[in-house]
């Protein structure tokens, strides 16, 4: 065991009383006042300064380029945005063109403030919309119709189909009313009532009609043309240029302007808040113009029929009535 030292240290006498191995306590508080008076200033610059960009960002004007009216679309490079675009250019009104790639996104994207307008839907599909979702979006403007047709391998005139033939229609909820509205005003089914967006058919009367209906998947009408069984089909726009037909083959088209084609007008659609708002209708008037009609006429293959000789109260109306349908038919 090792020895104490035999000299060893003493310690050292410390006239304040404290211990040398305790911290040496200054007094910051003057310091410490300085720092946390830069703190708050710096802090007040930094929050005014941001204030002030986000106020300056919200209060541009909508249109401004800081600012651009957003627009939900399918297809944005379609030469009718094109045309658009450069339209709403000239005239002054910034626009944001943002693409989708489904018809799903659109409507909440619109009702959450994501978007300012869409031009994507028909009426009958805002009124499902609205009516599914309790919401309450509104058209602003028309755009077109595209005419839905019947189709035959068999025959060339509607009115050549026998009595007691079998014509098929799309199954689908939408396409599937329509296709009925079709064949009733080409005078080949009867209907036990009124038509509407939600007949089904159920609603044929059978013994009064001229042919009889089978309904199909949308994707398989078309080459239900080539069974010896079907005498013609209605078929969906989406599927007639698969199919490798064209618009002009078509034995009968429903007329766009009748009342029966209201709830297929397509348009641009706005929160309820902005149904008059002044820039988002100068941009419908461009839209309107020829120039971008002409290049969607291109784009449509001369199908589209427009609509845009109807007010936005009058398609607003329109819409009042189709969603009305829409709650009796659930």
């Amino acid at each position: 065991m090792a020895s104490e030292p035999s000299n060893p240290i003493q310690p050292t006498p410390n006239p304040s009383g404290f211990s040398k191995d305790e911290p040496v306590r200054v007094n910051h508080t003057a310091r410490n006042t300085i720092i946390a008076v830069i703190v708050v200033a710096v802090l007040a610059v930094a929050v005014f300064f941001g204030y002030r960009a986000f106020a300056g960002k919200s209060d541009a004007a909508k249109g401004s380029e800081s600012n651009p009216v957003k627009i939900g679309v399918v297809g944005a490079t379609d030469p009718q945005w094109v045309a658009f675009e450069k339209k709403a250019k000239e005239a002054g009104i910034a626009v944001k063109i943002v693409d989708f790639q489904d018809y799903t996104s659109e409507n909440p994207a619109l009702d959450s403030g994501e978007l300012d307008l869409n031009e994507f839907q028909h009426l009958l599909y805002l009124a499902n919309y609205n009516v599914k979702n309790n919401k309450d979006l509104q058209p602003i403007g028309g755009v077109a119709v595209y005419p839905l047709g019947v189709y035959s391998e068999k025959y060339t005139d509607i009115n050549a189909i026998p009595e007691g033939s079998t014509v098929a229609i799309p199954n689908d909820e939408t396409n599937q009313a329509r296709a009925i509205g079709v064949l009733k005003a080409a005078g080949l089914v009867t209907l036990k009532g009124d038509w509407t967006a939600f007949s089904t058919p159920a609603d044929i009367d059978t013994d009064a009609s001229k042919v009889q209906v089978t309904a199909l998947k949308a994707e398989q009408v078309a080459n239900s043309l080539k069974d010896p069984q079907i005498a013609a089909g209605v078929i969906n726009n989406d599927y007639v240029a698969d199919a490798g037909l064209n618009p002009q083959d078509a034995i009968y088209q429903d007329d766009a302007e009748s009342e029966e084609a209201r709830p297929y007008i397509n348009a641009f659609v706005s929160r309820k808040a902005d149904i008059n708002n002044e820039t988002y209708l100068k941009l419908v008037e461009l839209y309107q113009s020829k120039e971008v009609l002409d290049a969607l006429q291109e784009e449509s293959g001369g199908t589209a029929v427009f609509a845009n000789n109807y007010t936005a109260s009058e398609l607003q109306g329109f819409l009042a009535d189709i969603e009305q349908d829409a709650r009796n038919a659930s």
